[in-house]
């Protein structure tokens, strides 16, 4: 049985490495495309996004103003109820320990669960979990399970610095 394969790569996706410095007839001679004399010829000569030679870039000229609500956020490791549809058997609890165990959280991140009502729930099951949409508790209730929603614990909230404080 012979087999006609007939791989290669795409055109332009292998090309040859252009060699510097190696006389006026290779195409990149001389200054090696590098032109003449100033900071971007040098070795080691580059400048960082946002460089103005030296005058004070814009981004430092501006002030810092406004509010950013960063430290506040909350995040949220989210499962649909297809998935856990999929993955559960009627009488089971779902609770970080068995979603470890079935591959829909990770452990190691310590994040709150919530769940989410994309999917069809049959099953009976009880949940314990940090967060559930209204509407995944309603179609967890229908078919006769239970949820108990377990606040997540507050992160801590940073300390505003005062204007002229030490």
């Amino acid at each position: 049985m012979a087999h006609d394969f007939n791989l290669h790569a795409p055109e332009g996706a292998n090309k040859k490495k252009k060699i510097l410095g190696r006389g006026q007839g290779s195409g990149k001679g001389t200054t090696s495309g590098k032109g003449h004399k100033g900071q971007k010829a040098r070795s080691g000569g580059k400048t960082y996004v946002g460089f103005e030679g030296g005058q004070m870039p814009l981004y430092r000229r501006i002030a810092r103003r406004g509010f950013s609500n960063y430290p506040f956020k909350q995040e949220w490791q989210v499962i649909n109820l297809s998935e856990i549809e999929k993955r559960y058997e009627a009488g089971e609890t779902v609770d970080l320990s068995s979603l470890v165990k079935k591959g829909l959280v990770k452990s190691s991140a310590n994040v709150p669960i919530k769940i989410l009502a994309n999917g069809e729930l049959t099953k009976k099951l009880s949940f314990k979990v940090d967060a559930a949409s209204e509407a995944a508790k309603a179609k967890i209730e229908k078919p006769g399970g239970d949820i108990s929603v377990i606040p997540p614990v507050q992160k801590a909230q940073p300390k505003n610095k005062k204007a002229g404080g030490k």
